[in-house]
């Protein structure tokens, strides 16, 4: 049975919500979803709460309701899924083998607000990332991008005052960053990344038109240039429904060592 998690900043019907959005998704409920008694069972919750996990999914139009017929997915759903596979394998997907210039791609095919832009002293954090001095300087922005969808991306990112004294909030909104750093001098060496997830607060929920605890993607960056220099330090947030990082592996020793490299880079975004 599946547990609600009450440490979670999410009512248990909005988590009963994700469960089945996910499960639909996978195509489990083709012949009709189960009715409210046995799904009051499964999650261990009220009539009520289901109740109110099943209104969302209709009104995102993935089920839909009849008194007396039960609840079926909507057949425009699996259309929906097929049509979206069929684009990943298409070039509307932006698939390069190399994550700085697939980066650059992303901010090419998208559009960004410039939320804000200002010069100010390196929290501790930021300055021990950059490996600058305490009270260094820095530029930190804030923007959002997004596709012909909707919002993409919550985008926060600290650069070296030196660096950063090219370009600006007008700059900002009209270039992707990195090619802004190549304008200022800086030759992109490499990058460090890691990946986790993260629930949306108020704020950020309101920037990418998401519900309040909704789960998303959290992405920490570290841009070097080709002396191994930090340039840029970037936090990310990214809706994991418009967004999607691919990473292809193959094995090499033997095969005892089970050790896997990273042979190809790539994100894709709908």
């Amino acid at each position: 049975m599946p547990i609600m998690d009450a440490h979670l900043p999410l009512p248990k019907y909005h988590q009963i919500y994700l469960v089945l959005r996910e499960q639909l998704r996978e195509g489990r409920f083709d012949a009709g979803l189960p009715g409210e008694l046995t799904l009051m069972g499964q999650f261990g919750v009220a009539r009520v709460t289901v109740r109110r996990a099943l209104s969302l999914l209709a009104e995102e139009g993935l089920i839909h309701r009849q008194p007396g017929r039960g609840t079926k997915p909507v057949t425009a759903l699996a259309q929906d899924m097929h049509m979206q596979a069929s684009t990943m394998a298409t070039a509307q997907q932006a698939r390069l083998t190399g994550l700085l210039e697939n980066l650059v791609t992303m901010g090419m095919r998208t559009q960004v607000k410039v939320l804000s832009v200002e010069r100010m002293r390196a929290p501790g954090d930021v300055a021990a990332a950059l490996k600058l001095s305490a009270g260094a300087l820095v530029q930190k922005a804030e923007r959002v991008r997004s596709t012909p969808e909707g919002p993409l991306s919550h985008i926060t990112t600290w650069v070296p005052d030196a660096i950063s004294a090219g370009f600006g909030e007008r700059e900002l909104a009209q270039k992707p960053i990195l090619v802004l750093l190549e304008e200022s001098g800086v030759k992109v060496g490499r990058a460090e990344q890691t990946i986790s997830a993260r629930l949306a607060d108020m704020g950020i929920a309101q920037h990418l038109d998401v519900s309040v605890g909704s789960a998303l993607l959290a992405v920490r960056r570290l841009i070097y240039d080709e002396d191994d220099r930090p340039v840029q330090w970037l936090h990310g947030l990214y809706r994991p429904d418009r967004y999607e990082y691919q990473m292809q592996l193959s094995r090499v020793g033997s095969i005892d060592a089970k050790v896997w490299v990273s042979q190809e880079l790539s994100a894709n975004f709908h």
